[in-house]
């Protein structure tokens, strides 16, 4: 399973993801997607841990918890779509 997180500070780094998450459990991957043309953050990010229980607490613990001054949102990532034709 991976973990969405929405509406994070532009300034969120992946070193501070995995700070946050590493409470939770081994972080195995974090992901700050960035925007072709600006190169700047886009809001979201993705993390995968170990294990789908360590990720179960940290859904818990942290969707709509306040972080670097913004209320974030966490949740089970859904399936990327392929909407290219």
């Amino acid at each position: 399973m991976t973990i969405y997180i929405g509406n994070l500070s532009y300034q969120a780094t992946e070193d501070d993801l995995r700070t946050v998450f590493t409470d939770y459990g081994k972080v195995k991957r974090v992901v700050l997607p960035r925007d072709r043309e600006t190169d700047r953050m886009r809001g979201f990010a993705f993390v995968e841990m170990e294990e789908d229980d360590q990720e179960e607490a940290a859904i818990e613990q942290l969707d709509g918890a306040e972080w670097m001054g913004r209320q974030i949102r966490v949740n089970k990532a859904k399936p990327k779509e392929n909407n290219r034709r």
